[in-house]
Formats: C-alpha cells, structure tokens, sequence
C-alpha cells in the first residue's frame, strides 16, 4: 500500500514505546501514512514514570525540520512535546521556512505519571506564539487548565477553557475529556462557528499510557488526507478507543495502547 500523506512529527521520544514520537511514527503508519521526525528531547522512561529527560540542542531541530522537508514536502505537522524556550523558537523558524497550513499541537505538558515535562518560559512562550501557528490544538484538561489559569470540573469549564483558548488566537480546540470522572468520556471541539462534543465510553483501565500524542497523530493524520476539523476529530477519537479496549496489557503501571488496531493483515506467513 502506498502511503496517502506524508507527516512531519515535531516531539519527544519516550524509550517505553507507549507515547511520544514512538506513539506518533506508530499511529501514522497504522492509518498508512508516511512519518518524518525532528526529535526536540530524548526521555528514559517506562509505564511507571520518567527518570529523565535530555533535551536536544535547538540549532540541531531547526535543521532536523529544514533538512527533511526540502527532501521530502510535509502534508501536515504534528508538534509534541516542546519543553523549553529555545526548543519553541527554533520550532518557529522551521515552521516559517517550511510554510505548511496543516499543522495540530498538542501541547505536552504533563506525563502519565505526573511528571512535568515544560518549563513556565516555554509555557508562556507556546500561549504567545505557538498556538497562532495551529489549525487545531489538542489540549488534555490539565494542560488545558495551565494553559488558561482556570480549573475545569464541568463540561461547560471545558468550553469556556477553549474560548479562552480562542481568545489566545487557536482556531479550532479539541478538549480532552478523559480526566473527568464520568462514565461517557466527552471531547469538545470548539472554533468561533460551532461547538461539538464527542461521546465515548470509558473503559476500565491502566493502559491509557500515550493516548494524547495517539489522538493528535491521528486527527493530523486525518486532516493530511483531505478530511475536514471535525470529521478528522470523530475519527481519531474511534481510533484511540479501538486502541484502549485492545491493549496489549503491557507494564506494571500506565501501559500502552495498541496502536496496530487499524491494521489487518489478510495473508498467512510462514
């Protein structure tokens, strides 16, 4: 099968496999698109935390970026974790030379396990001028809690975070409803015409480990293929629940999903 788009994932690679830039090459691929990276910070980490986190030099992701997409021409971006100020500008300069419109942000604040992964510069930094650069940010209520000072407990918090959100020039917001304790999981997608709200249900487990960055690549993945902001959403909500209710059960802590539950494979091997 020839691959659709081609994405150029902008994040941090987890050695666990279950999230970050690892999770985006898996979700990408699984829905038969074709990946590049430009990796801005090398964590160690495992299902039950992170031990640590390396940041790669900025001048080294600005070339990452540059030099990958004069090759080959990105469809669409995907950016991840982006953990310090320098990271942030160096991002931006890539993003100006390379001028593609599709781009979704996820902005990566707080691990599984609880574990900050950015700085208060590249906070502000990211709420200045990284959100105006995005067709879609994709913020988990945590993230979307810091990102706009207010704290969130009912649906209609999460709405009012994403007109604030608007307010700070975003286009379109995808709140992540899953750290609300309620039976049916709620995202809500908010732009200045509509607000729609996807149901899910929940389903009973520790292996959750990486579903923002799944849940970003895939609605990339999506919008590089020609669907629009919300058909894009609807879908890749289905397909991170599809890979929750088939995880692998991996780890002692907050395991992975499975990526693979997109694929068939329609031939026997010997």
């Amino acid at each position: 099968m020839k691959p659709r788009s081609k994405i150029l994932i902008i994040a941090g690679s987890d050695s666990s496999g279950g999230a970050g830039i690892q999770a985006d090459i898996k979700t990408v691929t699984a829905l038969g698109s074709y990946a590049m990276t430009a990796i801005t910070a090398v964590t160690t980490q495992n299902t039950t935390g992170v031990k640590s986190v390396i940041e790669i030099n900025s001048k080294e992701i600005l070339n990452q970026i540059i030099f990958s997409s004069k090759d080959i021409r990105p469809d669409a971006i995907k950016i991840g974790m982006l953990n310090s100020s320098s990271v942030i500008k160096s991002v931006l300069k890539g993003l100006d030379f390379i001028k593609v419109q599709q781009i979704v942000l996820d902005p990566v604040m707080v691990a599984k396990g609880g574990a900050e992964l950015i700085d208060k510069k590249a906070i502000s930094l990211l709420k200045s001028k990284m959100i105006k650069k995005a067709l879609i940010i994709t913020p988990n209520i945590p993230e979307a809690e810091i990102l706009t000072k207010t704290k969130i407990t009912t649906n209609g918090d999460m709405v009012y975070a994403a007109s604030k959100l608007l307010e700070y020039g975003a286009k379109n917001v995808l709140i992540k409803g899953g750290h609300l304790k309620n039976k049916i999981v709620q995202d809500i997608l908010v732009n200045k015409k509509e607000i729609k709200i996807f149901n899910s249900n929940r389903y009973n487990t520790m292996n959750t480990h990486g579903t923002g960055c799944t849940l970003s690549s895939a609605v990339t993945t999506f919008l590089s293929c020609g669907k629009t902001i919300k058909k894009s959403c609807e879908l890749g909500i289905k397909y991170v629940n599809s890979a929750i209710k088939s995880n692998p059960n991996y780890g002692k802590g907050h395991g992975p999903i499975n990526h693979l539950n997109s694929v068939k494979i329609n031939r026997k091997f010997k």
